[in-house]
């Protein structure tokens, strides 16, 4: 019981991560529509929504009703991957600065950011999201929901990084 009262805490805190993430984007949308970004992709956005709000609660019900155990061997990699994971995310968030977003927005004139993970990877973002994906959950054996979220994730991911290449080649062609 203990573990899982732990657990309940660490996807309490993803939960407030995340929602920090919708503040500085919000923020940032308005800062990109005010230079005349314009926003592309955007059908399949609720989805986006639906599934990382799902992740969260498949993560807490698997635990507290499936009654999955911690097993040491596997959470505490998984959770320190859970952690490189948001590090990665917020390096991206402050490589791109007022252009991060969790919509496609594309502001036109500003250059392309390649530094910092963007000089390593495409989508540095979107390997965050597939790692925390199957990681959250395995920390603490919740086996079922890393599969469910990993398998709709790679078909909202091949949707959504198609939709922001198109957007960023528009941009930068």
């Amino acid at each position: 019981m203990v573990s899982e009262i732990w657990y309940t805490v660490l996807v309490g805190l993803v939960a407030l991560e995340r929602l920090a993430e919708l503040v500085v984007a919000k923020r940032n949308l308005s800062w990109s529509l005010a230079q005349g970004g314009r926003e592309t992709g955007f059908s399949h956005y609720p989805f986006m929504v639906v599934l990382h709000t799902g992740l969260l609660a498949g993560c807490l019900l698997e635990v507290w009703l499936g009654n999955r155990s911690f097993i040491p061997a596997l959470g505490w990699p998984m959770l320190v991957l859970v952690i490189a994971s948001q590090a990665l995310r917020w390096w991206c968030i402050r490589t791109l600065g007022h252009q991060w977003n969790t919509r496609i927005v594309v502001v036109p004139g500003l250059p392309r950011v390649t530094g910092g993970p963007y000089n390593v990877f495409s989508h540095p973002n979107y390997i965050a999201v597939i790692v925390e994906g199957f990681a959250l959950p395995l920390v603490h054996t919740a086996w079922l929901t890393a599969i469910v979220f990993s398998v709709l994730n790679a078909g909202l991911l091949t949707v959504r990084i198609r939709a922001e290449n198109d957007a960023l080649t528009s941009a930068y062609a």
